[in-house]
């Protein structure tokens, strides 16, 4: 899997309050939307697991979270919300 990388752009107000708040800016920032991704894993994993268990169909349960959440048949954020509006 290759790696996404975006970008985020502040103020100089909002650099000068994130560095108050924090040692390094960057580093925050990576674990704050890691941490974020961690809990939309584990989220999709449970809902998934819940489904192929309770699917007939399916005789065995891939061990490795990342497979699960990459095979899993989910539409995005946008997705939900455009189908919503």
């Amino acid at each position: 899997m290759a790696d996404i990388k975006y970008t985020v752009t502040l103020t100089e107000a909002e650099d000068k309050a994130m560095q108050w708040i924090a040692y390094s800016v960057q580093e925050w920032i990576d674990n704050m939307v890691a941490n974020r991704a961690r809990k939309a894993i584990d989220n999709i994993y449970s809902n998934e697991v819940e489904r192929m268990t309770a699917d007939p169909e399916i005789d065995s349960i891939p061990a490795d979270k990342d497979a699960v959440v990459m095979d899993a048949d989910i539409k995005t954020a946008k997705e939900r919300t455009d189908a919503e509006g």
